[in-house]
């Protein structure tokens, strides 16, 4: 059911809402669709309307936040809509015509699909949820041995099963849908499954641990060529798990994981991802992953041009390899004992301040965004206790946004004593040459301005001790854990 609330604002400001009506009658001979919507909070004024990672279409919010596109054809399939930094999935049979609620603040558990061609993305929608709230429960089952753990998932998934079967019986949905229905079902429980090995012998220390042999007969059933799903992220997501489950097996698990080793694997699941996928299109999206989590690890620089090389090698999307070239080229400068590289910043009366200022004292750089509210609350809290037990360090936030006034209104509100703030003064500058991807970036900085650790995130249980250099071998493993499961 659609909120009152949005029911109210399309039906004033979108005369043509009769058009989304399910009782509508269509021209079967054309494609015409419709899409809009209401964003509450937004974050800017407009909604991307994609397909893969091509944007179709850039659609205006009006003055009351809604908005609404009418498309002449649009080809059955999935798309997405995007309003930065958040974006989800949304599928359109023929003729669909969608309305959306979303509001930024609580964005994916927010959204409401009604109009005709609501009932799949619902069914969408809390799938992925029941997947979001199942991997925030699923951590601790990593210590159970194997029996347990597979009878704790599969608890899971026969209920996620019986989901689907009961919604598809229903709705009675196109073979077509039935694709991404599956997959959204099936493809969390299974990179679970693959991530397993992995995760219970780095948090146990059990190298003895075997699963039984029928442990992966669910990979018998996985077209790893299909091609409706090369973007679907519950399927790459398990495609990435998968690969990285094969090319560690084929490494030896007893000794920590050594920066050579994690080149070697890398490379081997590009090799076993060329050999296994045919697709083009999949096979470029799995690579350009692998790439991006490889590149912007804390890892040998000296590694990477042979990485990168590899990657070259397999990969056949031009755009993605400049993408990826570039990203290579700045972490080579993020070098431990390297300068950090300048870039401009602003300050609260609108002065210009070079990166470079920040010498003559050991420092810790941070990022955060208007747009991510939770976060930017979070992470002031964290460095302010982190600032009161290590008092030769400066920290120095750096919001990310290109609203100078209101980022400025946003400080006005709270009080973060002792942390130095700027506004990043051109975002493509900053991603450039820091290679800033991630909202949880953190630099660590010497007192000369040459790098710590450029790849590192205040967050991490483990990050005090990389303020004082005292991480474990053991410490760093878990982290790539957590970071794998969090993908």
């Amino acid at each position: 059911m659609c909120y009152l609330n949005l029911l109210r604002a399309v039906l004033f400001a979108l005369p043509l809402m009769l058009l989304a009506s399910c009782e509508q009658q269509f021209d079967r001979n054309n494609y015409k669709a419709y899409f809009g919507g209401e964003i509450i909070n937004p974050t800017s004024r407009y909604v991307l309307f994609c397909q893969g990672n091509t944007v179709i279409d850039t659609i205006p919010l009006k003055d009351n936040n809604t908005f609404f596109k009418t498309f002449d054809s649009l080809a059955p399939g999935m798309y997405s809509f995007r309003h930065n930094p958040e974006y989800q999935n949304v599928y359109f049979d023929k003729n669909d015509s969608l309305m959306v609620h979303v509001n930024t603040k609580n964005f994916d558990e927010s959204i409401v699909f009604c109009g005709r061609g609501d009932q799949k993305n619902n069914f969408l929608m809390e799938t992925y949820l029941k997947n979001e709230a199942y991997r925030n429960t699923i951590y601790t089952a990593f210590d159970y041995d194997v029996e347990r753990f597979t009878k704790t998932i599969d608890a899971s998934h026969s209920k996620l099963r019986e989901f689907y079967v009961s919604a598809k019986e229903e709705i009675k949905w196109s073979d077509d849908f039935d694709v991404y229905a599956r997959a959204a079902t099936d493809y969390t429980i299974y990179a679970t499954k693959e991530l397993y090995p992995i995760a219970h012998q780095i948090r146990n220390g059990n190298s003895n641990q075997k699963v039984p042999s029928n442990y992966y007969d669910y990979r018998q059933d996985i077209n790893f060529n299909n091609s409706l799903l090369a973007n679907y992220p519950p399927y790459v997501s398990y495609l990435s798990h998968m690969l990285n489950n094969v090319a560690n097996s084929k490494e030896d698990r007893t000794n920590p994981k050594t920066v050579d080793k994690t080149l070697q694997t890398n490379i081997a699941k590009m090799e076993i991802a060329d050999t296994l996928i045919k697709d083009s299109g999949i096979k470029n999206t799995v690579l350009n992953n692998i790439a991006f989590n490889y590149l912007l690890e804390d890892q040998n620089m000296g590694n990477n041009q042979r990485f990168l090389e590899t990657f070259h090698k397999y990969s056949t999307d031009k755009s993605q390899k400049n993408e990826i070239t570039r990203i290579g080229n700045a972490i080579l400068l993020l070098e431990a004992g390297k300068p950090l590289p300048e870039v401009m910043f602003i300050d609260k009366s609108g002065k210009a301040v070079s990166s470079n200022s920040f010498k003559g004292k050991k420092t810790v750089i941070f990022c955060w965004s208007d747009r991510l509210n939770s976060h930017f609350i979070a992470v002031h809290k964290k460095v302010l206790d982190l600032s009161k037990k290590y008092p030769d360090y400066q920290f120095v936030a750096v919001n990310l946004d290109n609203d100078q006034e209101k980022w400025t209104k946003t400080l006005a509100r709270y009080n973060f004593p002792g942390i130095i703030q700027y506004r990043c003064q051109n975002f493509d500058s900053i991603k450039d040459k820091w290679a800033i991807t991630k909202i949880h970036r953190t630099i660590v900085l010497n007192a000369d301005g040459t790098i710590k650790n450029a790849f590192t995130n205040v967050f991490d249980p483990y990050f005090e001790q990389q303020l004082i250099g005292s991480v474990s071998s053991k410490q760093s493993q878990l982290a790539v854990v957590n970071s794998m499961q969090s993908q």
